[in-house]
């Protein structure tokens, strides 16, 4: 039996670091979700296309945030009747809200929240800029604050609701020359745990999945021996895929997880223990 939390799945993906893991979630959805995210163009093919009309004419609709890949977002859209595409700058409280609002308004009230945007930036701690610190944490973290905040009113209301943040093995370990990517992604861990006790008692979980080395366009700078070399220090010996990732997130915005809240999920072939 399904109830109105399968209807609607509000996902706010990072245009910039996100390419393979909207065709993976997508074609995990379960049967019932919607799902809002922000895809790269070079990220579908037919079989994401397929999936997405199917679920479509079975009643979903889709929608994605996009922050400058205006031509991509437009591409999705032709790819993909029905779905609704939305420029949102997560670092924007005000570009948050009329991204909100848009959604709400054609695709209908949020159950689901993925927040799942991110910056990556390899630096030493002492070169960092007071400028680059700041925008680190305005996107990483201040852009889940945002949405959560945006989200959990009406969630509140209804009394059920998923939140689910991404973050990452560095926000659990740190990383050397990521000082404020680390702190960033720490800082999520934090804000998903306090959020989940304060909001458990409205029947809304909410939980952090924090991934590995994940095969996906962020690994693009890295070399063939550099990509070895970290599947060898991996302990089940390879690299992780977005679908991996995809499926802990769909399982956990799903009547089964209800009683699942607060958790951090590492999904890193072991790297982390």
């Amino acid at each position: 039996m399904r109830n109105s939390l399968q209807k609607r799945t509000w996902a706010e993906v990072s245009l910039d670091n996100i390419s393979h893991n909207y065709r993976a979630i997508r074609a995990a959805l379960p049967e019932g979700c919607r799902f809002l995210g922000v895809v790269k163009a070079d990220a579908y093919g037919h079989g994401a296309v397929a999936v997405a009309r199917l679920l479509e004419s079975e009643g979903y609709r889709v929608a994605v945030l996009y922050h400058t890949h205006a031509e991509a977002a437009a591409a999705l859209e032709k790819a993909l009747p029905g779905l609704l595409a939305v420029q949102c700058d997560v670092a924007s409280r005000a570009s948050c809200e009329v991204a909100f609002h848009t959604v709400e308004q054609a695709v209908g009230h949020v159950d689901v929240l993925v927040s799942n945007a991110g910056i990556a930036q390899q630096k030493l701690f002492t070169d960092i800029t007071p400028e680059e610190w700041q925008h680190m944490l305005d996107v990483n973290l201040s852009g889940a604050f945002h949405l959560c905040q945006l989200a959990l009113p009406g969630m509140i209301r209804r009394k059920a609701g998923r939140i689910l943040t991404v973050s990452s093995m560095w926000g659990q370990t740190g990383g050397s020359c990521e000082v404020h990517y680390s702190a960033a992604k720490a800082g999520l861990i934090g804000l998903t745990k306090a959020l989940a006790k304060e909001e458990g008692p409205s029947g809304i979980t909410v939980n952090c999945v924090a991934p590995g080395v994940i095969d996906t366009d962020m690994m693009a700078a890295f070399t063939a021996e550099d990509k070895a070399a970290l599947a060898e220090e991996t302990p089940v010996g390879r690299l992780g895929s977005a679908d991996e990732v995809a499926q802990l997130l769909v399982f956990l915005a799903g009547e089964s997880a209800g009683y699942i809240t607060g958790q951090v999920f590492g999904v890193n072939g072991g790297l982390v223990i």
